[in-house]
């Protein structure tokens, strides 16, 4: 049974006794703040968004399970970064499940800034994850437009003050959602001598009306090349006020260790060299299957590319990776339009021996029952060999697909393909088994 005051970051009292573990499996983000640069291979620095490497998801689970063993006193499994989790919700989501499923008592949580966390609430609801910290630094678009360098979502960026203002409505967005669904939030605003020490008791008000939980006031400190690098550390006495400020509204957390997106053991604890040599190793593992999950399921007009949205395939390419390389299995013809949810729960049922399923767009009711079912979903574009074996040796998915084009019905037809083609004859000429 979870005992959600046994958070160390959420409760002054828990944090002597209880630790937590950040699994660094989300390295790109979406929002530059001009105080901030990441830094790899930086053992001795404690600050987030710095870890010694990046972890795939199944990486993660096979890191934490030996930790676990060492460490039964840690209460939370968290992800924060080393870039923002929401902007790899694919690694973030896929590595919370895994968690969960074997660690059913654990508590999740999750810190963000907030900008691509909406979309995926239901998620967090049904992974129950418990705790969620938004960073947010100014509710004065004016004021974020001198902290935020740009912000990109859905592919646009916004710069200087159209950024402020649409971080700020997204996040309002995000504490909306989480508060509606009963998850805990923190929020944690850097302290910017000069940019927005005097305006923190306004961002304090605005989130306390909000039903935020907890606030944390952070010093910054600043960081070599960035915009702030020349940004004078807050005094104590700055700190002191602040906090004095913003307490009127919320309770603060005054025992933060800023912790680095690897961090392990008690706030405060640094990493010892046997912790740091098994996430190592743990960066280094091969997973070709997944339990008895041996195959990935594919969306494809003509059995080149993933190209098609999982709604409108009315057949599914399956395929498998063995030492030989990777081979078509068979084509499994998809449940019949018209039938609403039980549609993607026969689909679940069909996939029950994949892994993965890969399309070019699905939507949210059919990825949450596969998810439910552990068959991951994920939305690519381009070559099905490259992507599928991506896939099975958990390599970035995005840096698969733009190895080529998207495509789509017309620049098939254009390339002369024979979209109507069966998908197992081209597989059967040899164009998609390739050795690696």
């Amino acid at each position: 049974m979870k005992n959600l005051s046994q958070h160390p970051c959420f409760n002054n009292e828990s944090h002597h006794r209880f630790g937590r573990i950040h699994l660094p499996v989300a390295p790109k983000c979406n929002v530059q703040c001009n105080f901030f640069n990441r830094k790899y291979s930086c053992f001795n620095e404690n600050r987030p968004g710095v870890t010694s490497t990046v972890l795939t998801p199944n990486q993660a689970l096979a890191y934490f399970r030996t930790v676990y063993q060492q460490k039964p006193n840690l209460s939370v499994v968290g992800i924060a970064g080393p870039g923002d989790p929401m902007a790899n919700p694919d690694e973030t989501l896929t590595t919370l499940q895994l968690i969960r499923a074997e660690f059913p008592n654990i508590m999740l949580c999750l810190a963000s800034n907030g900008l691509n966390l909406h979309d995926y609430l239901d998620d967090f609801k049904r992974l129950d994850v418990s705790h969620v910290t938004l960073t947010i630094n100014a509710i004065d678009p004016v004021i974020a437009s001198k902290i935020y360098a740009w912000v990109r979502h859905n592919k646009v960026i916004y710069r200087g003050q159209a950024a402020g203002q649409y971080l700020l409505e997204r996040q309002m967005q995000a504490i909306y959602g989480l508060k509606e669904r009963g998850i805990t939030v923190k929020v944690n605003t850097i302290i910017l001598p000069g940019i927005n020490d005097h305006h923190i008791v306004q961002v304090a008000e605005k989130i306390a009306a909000m039903k935020v939980d907890v606030m944390n006031c952070i010093p910054v400190v600043p960081t070599p090349d960035t915009l702030f690098s020349n940004l004078p550390v807050p005094t104590g006495e700055m700190t002191t006020l602040v906090r004095q400020q913003a307490s009127d509204y919320l309770p603060q957390m005054d025992h933060c260790t800023r912790c680095r997106a690897d961090a392990i053991g008690l706030l405060g604890e640094q990493m010892n060299e046997d912790n740091l040599h098994l996430l190592q190793r743990c960066s280094q593992m091969a997973f070709h299957s997944q339990n008895n999950r041996r195959y990935v399921a594919v969306a494809s007009m003509e059995g080149i590319f993933v190209n098609m949205h999982l709604g409108e395939a009315r057949a599914l390419l399956i395929y498998k990776y063995e030492d030989h390389g990777l081979e078509f299995v068979e084509e499994r013809v998809t449940p019949e339009k018209g039938t609403g949810i039980t549609r993607w729960k026969e689909l679940a049922h069909l996939l029950q021996d994949c892994q993965a399923l890969v399309v070019s767009g699905s939507g949210d009711t059919p990825r949450g029952i596969l998810s439910e079912a552990s068959i991951r979903v994920i939305e690519a574009e381009g070559l099905i060999d490259q992507i599928v074996v991506a896939v099975y040796e958990n390599r970035s998915i995005r840096e698969s697909s733009k190895m080529s084009s998207p495509c789509t019905r017309a620049n098939v037809v254009a390339a002369g393909k024979d979209v109507d083609k069966p998908k197992h004859h081209l597989s059967s000429r040899g164009l998609l088994v390739r050795n690696y």
